[in-house]
C-alpha cells in the first residue's frame, strides 16, 4: 500500500486504520519507542490531570520560552489545525516536519498496529529529536498510567486536578482516577499535584514508588488580593522550615481565579528543576503576561460579549460558571452547548443552569457527539425549563445566539472541544 504524501492524507489514513480510538496501555508504543532509537538529551515534563493541563503546558512552555530555552511542547486535541499539537519554539510544526514523523513512525512499527494518538504522540517525539530543544512538555491524552506519553521518563510530572471523567477507561471513583493520574509519577522524581485535596490513592502510590510529592496547601501555595498575589512553598515537600516566597506578581494573563492553582504548580515544577534550567523572575513576570490558550475562558472583544470554553465535566463546568460570575453585570447570557455522549450532562448543567438563561442546543458530529434533541431530552429531564432551542451544528446555534442577544449581553459556548472548534472556526472565517 502506497503512504500519503501530505498530513491530511496521514491523518485520514490513521483514521481508518484503527477503529478503536482509544486502546490504553504502553507495550505497543513502548515497542516502538524502542525501534525509533534514543530520544533527544532534553528536560521532559509531564503533565496530566482531569482539568487544567492546557493551561499549565502554555505557563510552562511561556516562561521557559522568555528565560531563552528551546520548548517543543505536544498537547491534545487540537481546536482548528493538528499542527496545532505539536509546537517548537512556540510556533506549530508545518506539515513537512509531522509527515517526516508519521513516516519515522510507520518504518520503525513493522506489524505493531497503533491507535491514531499513539502514532501521533511517536510522531511528535519523533519531531522533538530532530528539533533537540533543551525542554520538552507532554501533555497526557488520558489518564496517565496507561497513556502513549507515559512510555517517556519525565524529569518532572505534574498532576493538575483529579476529578470525574472518562469513567469508562479510568473507573468510576475517583480513588481510581486518581491512582491512573499518578501513574507519570517517577522514583525519586518530583511530582507536583496541584489538586488541594488529592485522593488518598495518589499519595499512597507517590509514597510507593518514593516520589517527591508536592501538594498543593501542604507544600506550596499561593495567595492574594485584587491587585497581585503570591507564591510559597517550603523548602522540602512534606517538610516545614523556612518559606520560600515569590511576591508582588501579576496575575496570568490567563482568566479565572483557578489558573492561580495552575501557576503555583508550575512554579513548583520549575523550582524542582532550577539545577538545570534555572529560570529568573523576570521570565516568569514576563511568561504570565503573554501566555494565551484558545478555548480556555477566551473571552473574545467586542459586544455582545463571547466567551469560548471547553469545559466538558462537572468541574471544568463549575470553574466556568464561577469565573462566569467574576465578569460584572450582563442582562442575559446565551450558551451554545453541544457536548458528547459520554460526559456527564447532567452534572455539566446543574452547574452551569443558574448563569444561563438561554440553552441554544448544538448537535455534534460522529458517534459519540450527542444530537440536539437528545441533549434537549436530558437538560428538560434535569429540570431545566424556559428557552431551549435545537440547531443542527455549533455554528449555526452561535449564529442564532448572536441574531437573539442584546448588545450588552454574552454568548457562551462551551461543553466539548467539537463546540469551542466549530464556533472559533466560523468566527474565524467571517473575520478573514
Amino acid at each position: 500500500m502506497s503512504l500519503p504524501h501530505t498530513l491530511d492524507g496521514w491523518l485520514e489514513l490513521l483514521e481508518r486504520r484503527h477503529a478503536q480510538a482509544i486502546q490504553l496501555g504502553l507495550e505497543r508504543v513502548r515497542t516502538v519507542r524502542d525501534a525509533l532509537g534514543p530520544g533527544p538529551e532534553t528536560v521532559v515534563i509531564t503533565v496530566g490531570g482531569t482539568n487544567g493541563k492546557g493551561s499549565t503546558c502554555a505557563m510552562l512552555e511561556a516562561i521557559l520560552r522568555a528565560e531563552g530555552y528551546r520548548v517543543g511542547c505536544y498537547t491534545s486535541p487540537h481546536l482548528l489545525r493538528y499542527n496545532e499539537r505539536v509546537r517548537v519554539d512556540g510556533q506549530d510544526v508545518d506539515d513537512a516536519r509531522l509527515v517526516a514523523g508519521f513516516e519515522a513512525v510507520e518504518r520503525a512499527r513493522g506489524d505493531v498496529p497503533l491507535t491514531y494518538f499513539e502514532h501521533g504522540t511517536l510522531a511528535a517525539w519523533e519531531v522533538f529529536r530532530a528539533a533537540a530543544p533543551d525542554v520538552v512538555i507532554l501533555e497526557v491524552g488520558l489518564g496517565g498510567r496507561l497513556d502513549a506519553v507515559n512510555v517517556f521518563e519525565p524529569d518532572c510530572a505534574i498532576v493538575t486536578s483529579v476529578a470525574m471523567d472518562h469513567m469508562d477507561y479510568l473507573g468510576d471513583t475517583r480513588e481510581a482516577i486518581g491512582y491512573e493520574k499518578a501513574g507519570i509519577f517517577r522514583s525519586g522524581r518530583p511530582a507536583v499535584c496541584g489538586d488541594p485535596q488529592p485522593p488518598a490513592s495518589l499519595r499512597e502510590h507517590a509514597e510507593a514508588i518514593a516520589a517527591q510529592l508536592w501538594i498543593s496547601g501542604r507544600d506550596f501555595g499561593f495567595g492574594g488580593d485584587q491587585q497581585q498575589w503570591g507564591y510559597w512553598r517550603y523548602p522540602a515537600p512534606a517538610t516545614r522550615g523556612a518559606l520560600v516566597k515569590r511576591g508582588g506578581l501579576a496575575y496570568p494573563a490567563l482568566r479565572g481565579a483557578n489558573q492561580l492553582l495552575n501557576a503555583a504548580a508550575v512554579f513548583t515544577a520549575l523550582d524542582t528543576l532550577r539545577d538545570r534550567i534555572p529560570v529568573s523572575m523576570q521570565a516568569i513576570r514576563q511568561g504570565l503576561m503573554l501566555v494565551e490558550v484558545p478555548g480556555r475562558f477566551q473571552v473574545l472583544p467586542g459586544k455582545p460579549a463571547v466567551v469560548l470554553d471547553v469545559a466538558h465535566n462537572p468541574q471544568a463546568a463549575g470553574v466556568l460558571a464561577e469565573n462566569l460570575g467574576g465578569m460584572g453585570f450582563y442582562p442575559e447570557t446565551w450558551a451554545v452547548l453541544g457536548m458528547l455522549a459520554d460526559k456527564d450532562v447532567e452534572g455539566v448543567v446543574e452547574r452551569m443552569r443558574h448563569r444561563v438563561d438561554h440553552w441554544l442546543l448544538a448537535s455534534l458530529p460522529g458517534a459519540r457527539g450527542l444530537d440536539a434533541e437528545t441533549l434537549a431530552a436530558r437538560l428538560h429531564a434535569a429540570g431545566v425549563a424556559g428557552d431551549v432551542r435545537c440547531f443542527p451544528d455549533p455554528q449555526v446555534a452561535f449564529s442564532a445566539a448572536r441574531k437573539s442577544a442584546a448588545e450588552g449581553d454574552r454568548i457562551v459556548a462551551f461543553g466539548s472541544f467539537l463546540t469551542v472548534a466549530s464556533v472559533l472556526a466560523a468566527i474565524r472565517a467571517e473575520r478573514h
